[in-house]
């Protein structure tokens, strides 16, 4: 009796091929790239970024909503906002301001990016700019250097009290301010109420004992974000309803409030089972808010979104090669990769986050199950399961025929969380980091970013200079 190709189980088990994945003689392609001339071109670990994919997304995204307010008859615009934290780097942000987004801050350090992109061109004075976070007295000290620039479309969101007082020492200028609302966290949380922003019972009395009567401010702006993200169940239609009540009682005593900014979330894909329905759960939100702007008898706010694991993570893939297999018990075969998920996927070892998981070659040979070893000596450096199922399969380990897989839509947050360009977990190197374009033939462009960390950047960091 033959046996099951692993190319079988993937098509048996989903719908294969899918948009950005197609596999064929030469190997597993993402967005159309060669996933094996991209291992024979620069080897393994291998860390790329597909930009188009940023600005595809973005694109998604404004149609879902322009739809959804074409539907509704909805009167007030929508504001895409890239959130930066989730991936600073420069060829990210020149990107995401080719799309002509928004952008949203959260740290001293982001003014310091603003302040640069504005010296080399790329954003003016007009840029919308949404300052997001605790603020340190730093914080605020850059943001009013930004405002003395001239940058007169920046919303400061007020995470606590005192930060409008102490930001006034650093500007004369008019002010626009943002309250975000303290919301209620999950019952899964160790704590009730959100540590960021004002709770719903406050608002309203801080907005009259602190800017109402204050020239200088101007209240733009009501802030609504759940860490969960936006998601078709009971707890964020909860939520969300709260907010649009605290909205409609501010608006009455407050003309100037024209936005709601009902935060980010949107999730990426997992999984090759994904299922998520953006353009519906787009059209609840604005037919919610619409609902209740006629209740209430007020004008309906400008929307905005800020979407950062949205906007780059399915840019992002890292490649690895097998190195060997280990047999450790008659049952456990453990796959040993070339590099380490908890310094270059330290989503997977901090958050147990999933990522598409798939081989780049061999789809033709049998299958077996494995656990997936990192590099470090660390027993917590693994890969164990896909999300959709409790396990991990992956064509027969062969000495003499190279196996490399691939983690795709790894593109947000895991190069800060795991630190770029310092010390990792048993000094396992930054592998080397790729950016992919398309030209305006539509044809596909490589640049390398960065080399393979060297030894000696992490020996003078330790010392041994």
């Amino acid at each position: 009796m033959a046996k099951i190709k692993y190319s079988d189980l993937i098509e048996q088990t989903f719908d294969f091929p899918q948009e950005e994945f197609t596999y064929d003689e030469g190997g597993l392609s993402f967005h159309g790239i060669s996933q094996m001339e991209l291992v024979e071109k620069y080897g393994s670990p291998l860390k790329y970024t597909y930009l188009p994919k940023i600005s595809q997304n973005i694109s998604r995204a404004r149609e879902w909503f322009a739809s959804a307010m074409e539907k509704c008859d909805y009167k007030g615009s929508y504001h895409y906002c890239y959130v930066t934290k989730s991936s600073h780097y420069s060829h990210v942000l020149n990107e995401v301001l080719k799309s002509k987004a928004d952008l949203e801050t959260s740290s001293p350090i982001d003014l310091s990016i603003m302040k640069k992109l504005y010296e080399q061109g790329l954003i003016d004075v007009d840029q919308v700019i949404l300052f997001n976070g605790f603020k340190s007295d730093l914080y605020l000290q850059k943001i009013g250097e930004l405002i003395n620039l001239g940058f007169h479309n920046t919303i400061t969101i007020v995470d606590h009290a005192e930060e409008i007082q102490k930001l006034k020492t650093y500007t004369s200028r008019k002010i626009k301010i943002g309250i975000r609302i303290a919301s209620e966290e999950e019952p899964k949380f160790e704590f009730y109420t959100s540590r960021l922003g004002i709770g719903y019972r406050d608002i309203l009395s801080f907005y009259r004992d602190q800017i109402e009567s204050d020239p200088q401010l101007d209240l733009a702006m009501l802030h609504f974000f759940i860490n969960t993200g936006i998601n078709d169940n009971a707890y964020y239609w909860n939520e969300l309803g709260k907010c649009l009540k605290v909205l409609s009682d501010l608006k009455k005593i407050c003309p100037s409030l024209r936005a709601l900014n009902i935060g980010g979330g949107f999730p990426i894909k997992n999984s090759l089972n994904f299922n998520y329905d953006y353009a519906y759960l787009v059209e609840e939100i604005i037919s919610l808010i619409k609902a209740e702007c006629v209740e209430s008898g007020i004008e309906e706010p400008a929307i905005y979104t800020e979407f950062g694991t949205f906007s780059v993570g399915e840019s992002g893939a890292v490649l690895y090669k097998i190195l060997d297999q280990k047999q450790q018990n008659d049952r456990e075969k453990w796959n040993m990769i070339d590099g380490s998920f908890m310094t270059t996927l330290p989503d997977t070892w901090a958050l147990n986050k999933r990522f598409v998981m798939l081989p780049l070659n061999r789809w033709g040979d049998t299958y077996e199950r494995v656990f997936l070893g990192g590099l470090t000596c660390d027993s917590d450096d693994y890969y164990n399961h896909e999300q959709h199922v409790n396990a991990i399969y992956l064509p027969v380990f062969k000495k003499d025929e190279p196996l490399y897989i691939g983690f795709f839509n790894t593109g947000a947050y895991q190069d800060t969380i795991g630190g770029v360009g310092g010390l990792h977990h048993c000094l396992i190197p930054d592998p080397q980091h790729v950016l992919i374009d398309r030209d305006e033939n539509g044809e596909l462009t490589y640049k390398v970013f960065a080399s393979q960390q060297d030894e000696s950047v992490m020996m003078n960091i330790l010392g041994y200079k």
